[in-house]
């Protein structure tokens, strides 16, 4: 049937692919069960700074799985949005970068992953769409907010409506995507940009994803600051951004054995 593979392409870097290629890596219950059982001893693992989503067989996933979703009862349906937004805050709440591999065809829910984390990469033979309207439904995955954060509203509103498929190019173009593969090796791209990644302070990243994906008032990111600073300030961190700065040297935050998640809780 197939779920997930899970390896290191590179140092510090986890890869998840995922494995259903027979069935353009749709997004079944089985797949979203495995990478929430593995996510958690992922993101603890400090040997892990960085992640890389990807599909097998050429493409990331065509989305949801269509035929799982027919003849649900409504206590079925609130079942499988409990488990899909189980995910979407995992994945949201990761406190290391992800960086997504949009192989060929990315529709649909795999979208939706996507958005939720940092970087999107991208070629001349990705597809993106968002068909839910087109199915009778709406977007999910959290999508309703990221989509619009990511390229507008009023881009939003049209590729929803219009159900466009949208290419690697004019995905860049938009803001859907950061980086075009102009070699077409997508998953390798993701791999060295992750890899890069992985060199960044983990907590100050850690604290940076968390504000920019809570998006408080300005008093709230100003009392969050404070306390987010007083601890940068205050860590191994800094000590080792210091000492680099004034030696002129490039830090080497990978070999400071700092925490990963803030001491103040919400």
């Amino acid at each position: 049937m197939g779920t997930i593979l899970i390896d290191t392409p590179a140092k510090h870097v986890c890869r998840i692919r995922i494995d259903r290629p027979k069935k353009l890596n749709a997004l079944n219950y089985e797949i979203r069960e495995a990478m929430l059982e593995a996510l958690p001893d992922i993101l603890n693992n400090s040997d892990n700074r960085a992640i890389v989503f990807g599909g097998v067989g050429g493409n990331l996933s065509a989305g949801g799985d269509v035929p799982s979703m027919q003849n649900l009862t409504k206590c079925q349906a609130n079942d499988r949005m409990g488990h899909i937004h189980e995910l979407c805050r995992l994945v949201a709440g990761a406190n290391i970068p992800i960086v997504t591999a949009a192989e060929g065809i990315c529709a649909g829910g795999a979208v939706g992953l996507s958005l939720l984390g940092d970087y999107i990469i991208v070629d001349s033979k990705t597809k993106i769409m968002v068909p839910f309207l087109k199915l009778g439904l709406v977007p999910d995955w959290g999508m309703m907010r990221s989509l619009p954060l990511r390229v507008g509203l009023p881009k939003a509103r049209r590729m929803i409506l219009e159900n466009q498929t949208i290419s690697g190019d004019r995905a860049i173009d938009i803001g859907l995507a950061d980086i075009f593969a102009s070699n077409n090796d997508v998953m390798g791209t993701a791999i060295m940009t992750a890899e890069k990644l992985t060199e960044l302070p983990i907590l100050a990243v850690g604290m940076v994803k968390d504000r920019l994906r809570r998006l408080v008032s300005f008093e709230e990111d100003l009392f969050e600051e404070q306390l987010d600073q007083i601890q940068g300030l205050t860590g191994m961190e800094f000590e080792e951004g210091f000492d680099a700065y004034m030696n002129k040297r490039r830090a080497n935050f990978i070999s400071v054995k700092s925490v990963k998640n803030r001491e103040h809780s919400k």
